[in-house]
């Protein structure tokens, strides 16, 4: 039972921090403001994540790893094929993104804790997730590069940037394209990612200078 209540407690204090963090940003959102929302002490706050800036990481990795596992996992089945299937390969990094984003438990305002975190410059949370999720990116581009050989190196990680670019506007659903009537979530969300893979695979295979 204490171990269900200690979860609980940190699970609070993290989806508080997260909403938060989404309307007011990181620099904006005081720990006073968080222990509210959450309805605990800051001694609890303390306890589970000890600063401020552990608090801010802690977010990102509760959403981060489980969408970085699916994306590993969904890369190495697209290329233990054996075929160089870009396509595949790309699907594999938009698809968890867009899962995520559609998630009804928070999905949306995490969406929104990330485009804070390109808004804001801060260098600590930028390291932490370079730290944690470079990793990710790297496997995807050696997946990429191995499909498309005679893309350089600088060319594919400016693509890749363009890439991550278009997904999060993409995961904000910020664009022109809205859900037409009569059209489920699921399904506009498909259909973005159909789109994006597309655009994604036409603008890696472009001819670099």
């Amino acid at each position: 039972m204490a171990s269900s209540a200690h979860f609980s407690t940190k699970d609070r204090i993290l989806g508080a921090a997260e909403e938060l963090f989404a309307q007011f940003g990181f620099n904006g959102t005081s720990l006073r403001q968080v222990t509210s929302r959450a309805d605990v002490n800051i001694a609890a706050v303390n306890y589970h994540f000890g600063s401020k800036e552990n608090l801010v990481n802690e977010v990102f990795r509760r959403r981060m790893d489980e969408m970085s596992a699916q994306r590993l996992s969904r890369l190495n089945a697209a290329v233990e094929s054996g075929n160089c299937d870009l396509e595949a390969v790309l699907a594999a990094f938009v698809e968890p993104a867009l899962a995520l984003a559609q998630d009804r438990h928070g999905g949306a305002a995490f969406i929104r804790v990330i485009a804070r975190a390109y808004a804001e410059k801060n260098d600590s949370l930028r390291r932490f997730l370079s730290e944690q999720y470079g990793h990710v990116l790297r496997e995807f581009a050696k997946a990429i590069a191995r499909c498309l050989p005679a893309l350089g190196k600088e060319a594919l990680y400016w693509r890749l940037d363009f890439l991550s670019g278009a997904l999060t506007y993409a995961m904000a659903d910020f664009g022109t394209t809205k859900r037409r009537p009569g059209i489920s979530e699921a399904a506009h969300r498909e259909r973005a990612a159909q789109e994006l893979i597309r655009f994604a695979a036409a603008g890696l295979k472009a001819k670099a200078h």
